[in-house]
């Protein structure tokens, strides 16, 4: 069983899993965002705070949310997507920097 700081288990949950604390509080990740599930705290969206920064958790599939589970592929595709074309957008505008903006004759040519 892996544990996981905050940080850690943001990077590593997936659509359809559920994290877990060692005292039962439990959120479950959907392509919505981040939700607690049971307690006071039902259905609502995390909020992240100073406390949660203490805990470790543990990831495991929720069986609860099996069509989320099915979207997983394509959501995380679509964020592929999107990260790497804010990645290419800045390394451009980086580029252009660094020439000294005095070649804007277009993306062609060597992005060296």
């Amino acid at each position: 069983m892996e544990w996981y700081t905050l940080g850690q288990m943001l990077m590593a949950i997936r659509i359809g899993q559920k994290a877990v604390t060692p005292d039962g509080r439990t959120l479950r990740r959907s392509s919505g965002g981040l939700f607690w599930k049971g307690g006071r705290q039902d259905g609502k969206i995390v909020e992240i705070r100073d406390y949660l920064f203490t805990d470790l958790w543990r990831i495991e599939e929720d069986e609860e949310s099996g069509e989320e589970a099915g979207k997983r592929e394509a959501v995380e595709r679509k964020e592929r997507e999107m990260l790497e074309n804010q990645y290419e957008e800045l390394r451009w505008e980086y580029l252009i920097e660094r020439r000294g903006g005095a070649d804007n004759t277009g993306r062609g040519g060597e992005h060296g």
